[in-house]
């Protein structure tokens, strides 16, 4: 069963919440405060964290990026419902999706479920080494490497990269890239793949393997080792 951290202020959320999840494999633990949850988090043993935006001590967003300077964890944030620049701000914070507030509980399951899906690793018949000059791509231990340096990806941004560099050359467009990172039809937020690619890039600097063509979408330039 799958341990999953919900930090939020709301007390009454997380009981009704977590027996629901049950139904998913999904055992639900809770802190309403972000000190609580990070000294939780820190214990270790949890598969994924959600994180509501509006909480005491430090908003979701300080604690989203606090979570990422010591962990790729995969991360939920939960936003005010109409409230894109919630989301834009937490995708390049490093958050792995968002869903907006009030939400389904199903709606929550799979999520969680299509984020726990790309971070179990890739399938035995995948477990192999993808090399591009300056570029090494472990997909059965899910590690990168830049120029000989490990890079930190979050669980989004290797599936990106791999989902990329498997098919070098080709263009992918927004919706296509949204489709397949969250396992159904994308929403009409496009602008979260443009994060996702520019803090992508960011990470595999000074290597300028992801290239933009105008009005089309992305492909994977790397040349082959």
């Amino acid at each position: 069963m799958h341990r999953i951290l919900l930090i939020d202020d709301d007390e009454l959320l997380a009981p009704p919440l977590a027996e629901y999840l049950r139904r998913f494999d999904l055992q639900l633990h809770s802190a309403t405060r972000p000190s609580a949850g990070l000294a939780l988090l820190r214990q270790g043993g949890y598969d994924a964290a959600i994180l509501d935006v509006m909480l005491p001590e430090m908003d979701g967003f300080e604690l989203c990026r606090t979570i990422r300077k010591e962990s790729s964890l995969p991360i939920l944030m939960l936003t005010a419902r109409g409230e894109v620049m919630d989301r834009i701000v937490g995708l390049e914070l490093g958050a792995d999706d968002y869903l907006p507030k009030p939400f389904e509980p199903r709606e929550l399951a799979v999520r969680l479920q299509t984020i726990l899906r790309r971070v179990r690793g890739a399938p035995a018949a995948d477990a192999h080494v993808l090399s591009f000059d300056g570029l090494r791509i472990d997909l059965a231990r899910r590690q990168v490497q830049r120029l000989g340096e490990p890079v930190e990806l979050t669980g989004t941004e290797f599936e990106l990269l791999v989902m990329l560099a498997r098919e070098p050359q080709k263009v992918f467009d927004r919706d296509q890239i949204l489709n397949r990172l969250r396992g159904h039809e994308a929403e009409l937020h496009t602008r979260a793949v443009d994060i996702l690619v520019s803090r992508l890039r960011r990470k595999l600097e000074p290597l300028d393997c992801i290239k933009t063509l105008r009005n089309a979408g992305y492909a994977f330039a790397g040349a082959r080792a």
